[in-house]
């Protein structure tokens, strides 16, 4: 299973503005109006917005100090001049060290959902003797700004830094939640209109070694609050060929990583997708893994995965850096409105890391209840119903699922529900993880560009 959401608020209530709907009229007045036969009710309003910069064009319209963009068929951001030099002692080890550092700004995105919630990614790689920070930064309906929120320290490694999100950041308007930016009193009307995003790399001085970043932006949101969501008409059967890897034969290993495999949901569930595009660890990344444990590349993502700080292994962009530590893979964290959303997806060839908490009586024939937990969404079946990777199974034989779609679909993408002893509680509001190579297929792209992710 996931941490527990005790550690992180997973979704801030929020009453998204709608549109009224009804006829359009002119001054004229209402003999003007358009016959009932062509009339359009306003498009609802937005919930999700996506931005993620990776292009050359994208890196060379940030503002760069002592950053340069390296051309090719995958454009990065690298350190070409450090501006300077910090002293940094990390809180984990103790461990205190200079570093020389560059920085790249974004543009100012407006986003086109005033947001309650927006939740960081990027995709890098980060040599020994380097590692890079995230931060946003915005400004409120109100006017007013934010300061520079830390969104992540993050190495591919643990032997430089050890990976980590910062808690007790707050300007007493919003505050982070491990991973998470979140409006504190969404009831306020208050939202997030605008946002940078600010990477800082750090090299060890005197070296010419730099990390490498491809891809960095953020899924903003204003998810209604709800308890419940209308089920979706079925439009898809189709199933994706993922390996199954079970989070369970893992129970007691490594437990410095968040108890062992109990708590490795997202880890397993990312490592299933990563394979399923054809990656996985190498035998000589493997080679600290006990060789008696079966699947060391389930080990393997939870070490790299486990943030410090939150001290467990479902910190939701630190899973997407580490797929992008592979080969040609892009990772980002989003948001989807619907099981339709996702089918547009499968159907593309995509399969999705989906986040979702629930009372055992709430999804037939999981036989758990969880306060957090992640599974693969790999398809549908004909009657519409959810064909899912779940690694809270028994064995890796056990981990395919059929899941009712209404069940399944609610208890995704609500952001309230109640659990066992009768307390309101966070929904994930939809919560997903996306991973696709490099050079997609032309459906593929198409899918994604759908959801503005290119």
């Amino acid at each position: 299973m996931a941490r527990p959401t005790s550690r992180r608020t997973v979704l801030g209530a929020a009453i998204a503005a709608a549109a009224s709907a009804g006829a359009l009229t002119s001054a004229a007045g209402p003999a003007s109006a358009a016959p009932p036969s062509t009339r359009r009710a306003p498009a609802p309003a937005p919930l999700i917005d996506n931005r993620f910069w990776s292009t050359y064009t994208d890196w060379r319209c940030g503002d760069a100090a002592g950053t340069q963009v390296v051309a090719g068929r995958r454009p990065g951001l690298v350190i070409a001049s450090p501006v300077g030099t910090v002293d940094h002692t990390d809180p984990h080890t103790g461990r205190s060290a200079t570093w020389e550092y560059a920085t790249w700004t974004s543009p100012v995105h407006r986003s086109r959902v005033p947001a309650t919630e927006v939740i960081a990614s990027w995709n890098a790689h980060t040599p020994a003797g380097t590692w890079l920070q995230v931060e946003l930064s915005g400004a409120y309906s109100d006017g007013s700004g934010t300061p520079w929120f830390v969104m992540g320290r993050w190495a591919a490694g643990d032997g430089d830094i050890r990976r980590t999100s910062l808690d007790d950041q707050s300007d007493g308007r919003a505050s982070i939640w491990t991973d998470t930016f979140a409006i504190d009193d969404t009831t306020s009307g208050l939202r997030l209109e605008t946002y940078r995003l600010r990477l800082t790399l750090y090299r060890r001085p005197g070296t010419r070694v730099t990390p490498t970043v491809w891809r960095v932006g953020a899924m903003a949101s204003d998810i209604p609050d709800r308890f419940g969501v209308p089920a979706s008409v079925p439009g898809l059967a189709r199933e994706l060929r993922v390996p199954r890897y079970s989070q369970n034969t893992h129970v007691g290993q490594y437990p410095e990583y968040d108890n062992g495999g109990e708590a490795w949901c997202s880890p397993t569930s990312s490592q299933m997708i990563i394979e399923y595009w054809g990656r996985k660890p190498s035998a000589a990344d493997l080679v600290w893994v006990n060789p008696d444990f079966a699947d060391p590349q389930v080990c393997h993502a939870a070490r790299f995965t486990f943030d410090y700080q939150y001290e467990g292994c479902g910190n939701w962009p630190f899973n997407a850096a580490y797929a992008a530590t592979y080969r040609d893979l892009n990772a980002v964290v989003t948001r989807l409105s619907s099981l339709t959303d996702l089918e547009g997806l499968i159907r593309a060839g995509i399969p999705a890391i989906t986040s979702q908490s629930f009372r055992k009586e709430e999804l037939t024939g999981a036989g758990y209840g969880t306060a957090g937990h992640l599974m693969t969404a790999i398809g549908f079946t004909a009657g519409g119903d959810v064909i899912a990777n779940d690694p809270a199974s028994p064995s890796n034989e056990a981990v395919r699922r059929v899941y009712r779609r209404a069940e399944w679909e609610n208890i995704w993408l609500r952001t309230k529900r109640y659990n066992a002893s009768g307390k309101v509680v966070s929904g994930t509001g939809g919560v997903c993880y996306l991973f696709w190579p490099e050079h997609p297929s032309p459906a593929q792209r198409r899918a994604l560009a759908a959801f503005g992710i290119h």
